[in-house]
């Protein structure tokens, strides 16, 4: 057992897992730089959406939501880091408790609901950021108070967000994947995406033109849904797609059926996700070509997955769960031993 393995299971599996969140977030924040320095990796760099990427593995968004420690999660050898989701509007997120653990199935169900400062206080964040080396992403989702079903209204509320946000970001993410916040997904419908995605092109472009938007889907829409995502992203001259986000799903888990009662509703994440992000991904690649920029997320837990959703058609990787239960020298180890398979 290392020793990080040790103090989850002995520390952080006996407290809130929101709190750990919170506490281990607070060591990487004090740490993570002279980790860093003790954890250099030397990979083959990626170039995608007129970016370098340092590394294939970045850290997906819903870790750093609020932009406090991306230079110290960018020294712990992720390659990029996404922050967010950011709202428009400041907002508790859903009632506690709200994160929960499946540890035999490596997973984690979450229904935190967009939990954030606020896109304006992050962008005064961001604005006094010390420097990073890694491409940094901004991941924008609709405020809870917002009627999902008012299009107007959610798409002013997407563009103040990316009004506010895109001239610090390297990329920029439109979430409308998430089941923790009600009504979302109903976005991912092409006739509401597609001007969501208009309008938030025209409200990047007033403060980075040209930056890179990409839009993020769940792992539960229907094989011709994630086509047709896929054919938009091609007419609206999308950068790229990530897929996936947590699934609404609990089929094949190990754990007790009182295990996964306890852990409540919300998304799922980790290991049980792989198989079917995997096939977004496939699906993905088969309709958009192999010019487009896909960035795989979803139960990538060892150097097999990893390669595995590379082979699927993934340009870049993304990271949260297996950084959960592998710790802060989790991504480096993975970005070695993809280097060393190079």
């Amino acid at each position: 057992m290392s020793a990080y393995d040790a103090l989850f299971e002995r520390v952080f599996t006996r407290i809130d897992p929101e709190d750990a969140h919170h506490l281990g977030f607070r060591g990487i924040r004090m740490g993570g730089r002279v980790l860093g320095r003790l954890n250099k990796v030397s990979a083959r760099p990626v170039h995608a959406m007129g970016l370098e990427f340092p590394h294939v593995l970045g850290l997906a968004a819903g870790f750093d939501k609020n932009a406090e420690g991306i230079a110290a999660l960018a020294g712990l050898g992720f390659g990029f880091i996404e922050i967010g989701t950011v709202t428009a509007l400041p907002q508790p997120g859903n009632p506690k408790p709200r994160l929960a653990r499946l540890v035999k199935d490596r997973a984690i169900v979450n229904r935190m609901g967009f939990n954030n400062d606020g896109a304006e206080v992050v962008a005064a964040r961001l604005a006094r950021r010390d420097s990073s080396t890694v491409p940094l992403g901004v991941n924008i989702g609709k405020s809870k108070v917002v009627p999902d079903d008012d299009q107007a209204a959610v798409i002013a509320d997407y563009q103040f967000s990316a009004r506010t946000l895109a001239r610090f970001a390297d990329y920029l993410v439109v979430n409308v994947s998430s089941p923790n916040t009600p009504g979302l997904r109903n976005l991912q419908a092409v006739d509401k995406l597609a001007p969501i995605l208009a309008a938030v092109r025209a409200a990047a472009d007033e403060s980075n033109p040209g930056v890179p938007l990409l839009v993020k889907i769940a792992p539960d829409l229907a094989d011709e849904d994630v086509c047709a995502v896929g054919d938009l992203a091609l007419a609206q001259g999308l950068s790229g797609i990530i897929a996936t986000n947590t699934t609404i799903g609990r089929e094949g888990l190990v754990s007790t059926t009182d295990e996964v009662l306890a852990a409540g509703g919300g998304g799922l994440s980790g290991a049980p996700v792989r198989e079917r992000a995997n096939e977004v991904m496939s699906l993905l690649r088969t309709q958009v070509g192999p010019e487009m920029t896909l960035i795989g997320v979803g139960g990538i837990t060892t150097v097999e997955d990893a390669r595995e959703r590379l082979a699927a058609g993934a340009t870049l990787l993304q990271a949260y769960t297996a950084f959960i239960y592998g710790g802060p020298l989790w991504p480096a180890r993975l970005n070695r031993a993809l280097a060393q398979e190079a």
